[in-house]
């Protein structure tokens, strides 16, 4: 059966999958508010692995790089829904409230909030949109989109110093975080930007500290990787090209034998 994700308004993304998914690597431009309905949500990201169990309420943060695999529970399909909180929003929000950043928001805490009474309503009165029983306007889009927020508030007050920080990323060591990321299929821009810089910024930085373009480097770096795990660690590449980063199988055996000089089953 068809997996799917779905745009039921233009802030509100509902999921559903049959079977385990893989998900593609996605740039996260915005933070949003997801609600695991059933299933699991399994997430990659530079700090390592994070599962989004059923029942969960959880806030991701903005530029960042993730990749999913969605799994089904044993007797329901995967659904997950997403509210978006984007900047446009959340600057209008801290205006009409007056809210002042006072502090950083620590890097590495959790973002899960408990599904108390307030949240299951909230994500409750989401359903009929998804299930298509009813339309909504944008007066009403939008006021489902703040009260997202006032209840992040409310869960807890420190959020607003993660919400309302609308700064811009700092320049962060270029090779220290291409050496963490390269695996993911993204595109330059996107790192560019999670590295705190323009695209001819990034690119000239790059350059002097990796002596190549990004792409040639990317290409080198996930093959030697390549390399390693089937050599090294006994991995079939069908089962690893994805997570370094290829788009398709065909792609990474022709390149991996231009690179080495033999095949995959050679090594």
């Amino acid at each position: 059966m068809e997996n799917t994700s779905e745009i039921i308004f233009d802030k509100l993304v509902y999921s559903c999958a049959f079977e385990s998914y893989r998900g593609h690597e996605e740039f996260i431009p915005d933070h949003f508010l997801g609600f695991q309905i059933s299933g699991e949500t399994h997430a990659f990201h530079e700090h390592g692995k994070t599962v989004i169990k059923e029942n969960t309420v959880v806030l991701v943060r903005k530029n960042q790089l993730i990749r999913t695999i969605k799994y089904p529970s044993a007797h329901e399909k995967y659904q997950f829904v997403s509210i978006t909180l984007d900047d446009e929003t959340l600057r209008q929000y801290a205006a009409e409230n007056k809210i002042v950043v006072n502090a950083n928001f620590p890097g590495n805490q959790r973002l899960f909030f408990e599904p108390d009474d307030f949240f299951k309503n909230y994500f409750a009165s989401l359903t009929p949109y998804i299930n298509k029983t009813q339309g909504i306007s944008a007066n009403l889009a939008d006021l489902k989109v703040k009260e997202a927020i006032e209840l992040l508030l409310l869960s807890n007050p420190d959020v607003r110093n993660l919400l309302f920080d609308f700064s811009e990323p700092h320049k962060i060591d270029l090779k220290e975080f291409m050496n963490k990321n390269y695996m993911f299929n993204v595109s330059v821009d996107a790192f560019a930007r999670l590295t705190g810089r323009s695209l001819s910024g990034f690119k000239r930085d790059f350059s002097k500290i990796f002596e190549m373009t990004p792409k040639q480097w990317l290409k080198e770096k996930r093959l030697k990787e390549a390399y390693y795990l089937i050599k090294s660690k006994d991995k079939k590449a069908s089962d690893i090209y994805l997570d370094l980063g290829f788009e398709n199988l065909s792609h990474f055996y022709s390149s991996f034998k231009k690179k080495f000089g033999v095949t995959t089953t050679e090594v």
